[in-house]
């Protein structure tokens, strides 16, 4: 028992692996660091702060400085161990305090499918950025950025209900992936194995909780913030295609036409006629 310390680079921050082998036993100790673990592989048991947790694949474990606690590995285990300072929860705090607030204790999360597969992409990238900050002068404040985001997704995690209906968590987790995603590449079966359920039963739950499906969600999303930058900037209409996430201007103008029953350029000139505010569709000279 005691501080087992972390050396962290000048950024402050530091991902690495930590691989633990059958019947390994890390004793009770403590950090003057944050940290966050997530298990790659393997099973295992943690102890947080006197209470024995069981670990396995993909669980997520943050731990504030000074926390006690130990690790068992049943198997072998392998885990992300990532480190760093106080600098981006003051950060975060500062962006938004009710996020910093929700990582003031250490606690253990389970992601569900689709947000480990969040969680997985951000630490790649976490990886890629530190391997980078090495070598560019402004790499290091592309790992504070992604590190503001990982902290970002494990707030919104310890602030999320306990109980509930999990279709419910479910589709509500699909309209927060549309909405923080709406500009990439979407395919519905590419969601639906991320869940391990049939894109079909996907349709199902999100219709039931939103009255709609995820595809048509998702082009109400890329429309309504094409019409806010049509109304409000002078961008291109071809750069208003691109940044919603259209590939071709003949998609984006037939969707657009058919939901808001004008081109982008009349809604354009529509908007611009009533002083650059956007017009409810059903407005028409």
């Amino acid at each position: 028992m005691g501080l087992r310390s972390i050396r962290l680079p000048q950024t402050g921050i530091f991902l690495y692996e930590s691989k633990h082998r059958e019947g390994d036993v890390v004793d009770v100790h403590h950090h003057d660091v944050y940290q966050i673990l997530y298990a790659l592989d393997g099973e295992g048991r943690i102890a947080l702060e006197g209470r024995a947790h069981e670990a396995a694949r993909d669980q997520v474990v943050f731990i504030a400085p000074g926390a006690e606690h130990a690790i068992v590995s049943d198997t072998r285990l392998t885990l992300l161990v990532l480190a760093f300072d106080a600098a981006a929860l003051r950060v975060l705090s500062a962006l938004e305090p009710a996020a910093a607030t929700a990582l003031s204790r250490s606690f253990l999360h389970k992601p569900g499918a689709l947000q480990s597969g969040e969680w997985r992409g951000w630490l790649r990238k976490l990886l890629h950025d530190q391997a980078r900050a090495e070598q560019e002068p402004l790499g290091g404040s592309a790992v504070k950025l992604t590190l503001l985001n990982v902290l970002h997704m494990l707030a919104k995690s310890a602030q999320a209900p306990t109980a509930g209906d999990a279709n419910t968590l479910r589709a509500e987790r699909i309209r927060r992936n549309i909405d923080e995603h709406y500009f990439q590449p979407f395919s519905l079966e590419a969601l639906a194995d991320k869940m391990g359920i049939s894109s079909r039963y996907v349709n199902a739950i999100f219709k039931e909780q939103f009255g709609m499906t995820p595809v048509r969600y998702l082009t109400e999303v890329r429309i309504e913030r094409a019409r806010k930058l049509l109304a409000e900037t002078d961008k291109d209409i071809v750069s208003v295609c691109f940044e919603v996430g259209y590939d071709t201007l003949s998609t984006f103008y037939r969707t657009f036409k058919n939901i808001v029953r004008l081109s982008p350029k009349q809604y354009r000139q529509l908007a611009r006629e009533h002083g650059g505010e956007e017009q409810d569709p059903s407005i028409r000279k």
